[in-house]
This record gives structure tokens, C-alpha cells and sequence, in this order.
């Protein structure tokens, strides 16, 4: 991994050094080994496969994203459009609405490829989350340390979250990054773990108005927009790629992850997923035509 500038996360400069920070061990030399493929999960909590998924379809999601972006105005008519250029001072960062009604971008996330992949990890029938979480991120924007399970811990905890950049994404525009062995760690994080983001305390007067009447969060979701002290204080190294069209990452529920900030004025488009047994329960909130996601038909109370 090569890079000019300093990098960056939640706007602070990164420890670069060889104990800090390192690149993401590929599981491409055992992409069609299932048995090896579920003992680098359980070891490393993650597993990264470069060139794994159809390069023309992730490049035709891509397209179908620019498209989209193009029609709002929000790139620079002096680039192409694929080269996905914000006009200046654009600021995106989610942007779930991209992925709706864009068969391009669910051909990448539920074809084939991907629950053929999740049946062979997890030797049974596999189902997904139907709700699409997708990202814009433009310049100066990136996304907080934090675990997946407390956003969709209702079903089982036996998800795998799978991320995918739809272009390349060099160090500077802002790829993600997980904290190595983070998830041999839940004892230390227990509280922040038992978390559910929709669920509100019915006798204190002030959530409830957050969550049930502002559609807002008992917690925020994030555990620091201090990357570089978390680092120090749980160990390990953060690790990231430069990642290309057509690779995947996929983790834990309980893997600590984040995302560098995009220092460029390009814009950083990515989806994550989520996959599980079919045998087990799923989290209501993200499966069906219309999914409740974080709306009020996902707030829940309980006397605190």
C-alpha cells in the first residue's frame, strides 16, 4: 500500500507505523475452499477476497450509481460521469436510496456468486437482509469506529456483514478498515455490544421523545470518533486494501470496523449486506418489501 498524504479517520491523522496500521490478508488462494475459508473467519473474524466477485457487473452497478448522481447534479460536468467527480463543496455520506429499484446493484449484492459464497461458509441454506445499506462518501466524510450487531441484533448473531467498493479506492479515497483481532474482544466491549439502537427506556421522558417521536437513536451507534486512542486501548493494527472492482470484504457482527476519510474529490460508492441461515430468525427490521429499518416501526420500549 502506497500513499503521499497522511491518512486520516474521523479527521485525525492515522499512527502509520508498522504496529498500528496494515493491510488486510487475502483469502483469494482458498476462495474455493470452504472448510479453510471458516477457519481464517473464526481466526481473523474477516475474510478478504480480491477479484472474487464479476468485475463487468460491479462496474455495470457502478454506472447505474452515476447515472443516478448525474441526474441530481451532483458531479462535475467536466470529469465522466463514471469517474464519479463531485461538483464542490458536495457532502454525501448515506445514501440507501441508490440502491432501490437499481437491479444492477442487486445482481452484485444478491447473484449467484454472493449466496453461493455465504452457503458454502455457512454449509446450509443461506437467506439475506433484503434493505441495502449504501454509501456516497464525498470529500472530508468517512465513518466512525462501531459494530455492525448493535444495528440488527433481533435475529440471530450469527450475521456476516459483506462490504463492496463498485471502483478502485486507493488509501486517500477512503476505503474501509477493520481492527485486527477486535473480535476476540466482546468481553471488553459487553456493554456497548448489548446495545440496540431502537430501543427506547418508556420511563424516561427525554428518549422517548428521541426515539419514538424524533425516529432518533438511544445510542448513538458509534464507540469513538477517537480511532487512534481506540487502536492503543484494544490492540491490534487497523487494516485496510486499496480495493479494485469485483473484490469483497466480509466479517463479524462484533468485528470493530471504520472507514478512512475520503481526502479526494472523488466520490467513494459502496454497499454492505447481510447474510445468515436461513434456519434462524431474522432481524424484522431489514427484511421484507419495505423493510422498517430505523423508522418508528422499528422502536421498541422497555421500563429501564
Amino acid at each position: 500500500m502506497v500513499t503521499t498524504a497522511p491518512l486520516r479517520s474521523c479527521k485525525m491523522d492515522l499512527d502509520m507505523s508498522p504496529d498500528a496500521f496494515g493491510e488486510l490478508r487475502s483469502s483469494a488462494d482458498c476462495a474455493d475452499r470452504p472448510e479453510e475459508l471458516r477457519r481464517r473467519l473464526e481466526e481473523d473474524g474477516y475474510l478478504f477476497i480480491p477479484g472474487y466477485l464479476n468485475r463487468d457487473s460491479v462496474l455495470a452497478a457502478r454506472a447505474a450509481v452515476a447515472e443516478r448522481l448525474q441526474a441530481e447534479g451532483l458531479l462535475d460536468p467536466a470529469h465522466p460521469a463514471m469517474d464519479l467527480v463531485a461538483r464542490p463543496n458536495t457532502e454525501m455520506t448515506f445514501r440507501a436510496d441508490l440502491a432501490v429499484n437499481n437491479p444492477a446493484v442487486a445482481r452484485v449484492v444478491f447473484g449467484p456468486e454472493l449466496l453461493g459464497l455465504y452457503t458454502e461458509i455457512f454449509a446450509e441454506p443461506v437467506r439475506h437482509f433484503d434493505f441495502i445499506w449504501y454509501r456516497a462518501i464525498s470529500r472530508g466524510q468517512g465513518t466512525p469506529p462501531h459494530c455492525d450487531l448493535v444495528y440488527m441484533s433481533r435475529g440471530t448473531h450469527e450475521l456476516l456483514t459483506c462490504w463492496i467498493p463498485y471502483g478502485e479506492v486507493p488509501l486517500e479515497v477512503g476505503g474501509l478498515m477493520l481492527l485486527e483481532g477486535s473480535h476476540r474482544k466482546a468481553d471488553r466491549l459487553k456493554s456497548y455490544l448489548e446495545v440496540d439502537v431502537d430501543t427506547y427506556c418508556e420511563n424516561d421522558p427525554k428518549q422517548v421523545e428521541k426515539v419514538k417521536g424524533k425516529s432518533g437513536w438511544s445510542h448513538p451507534g458509534w464507540l469513538t470518533f477517537n480511532p487512534v486512542v481506540l487502536q492503543k486501548r484494544l490492540g491490534g493494527r487497523w487494516l485496510t486494501a486499496e480495493y479494485q472492482p469485483g473484490d469483497l470484504l466480509t466479517f463479524k457482527m462484533t468485528v470493530v470496523h471504520a472507514s478512512l476519510d475520503n481526502q479526494t474529490d472523488r466520490i467513494r460508492i459502496s454497499s454492505d449486506t447481510r447474510y445468515q441461515r436461513a434456519s434462524q430468525p431474522a432481524d424484522e427490521r431489514w427484511i421484507g418489501w419495505n423493510p422498517a429499518a430505523h423508522g418508528p416501526r422499528a422502536k421498541r420500549g422497555r421500563i429501564c
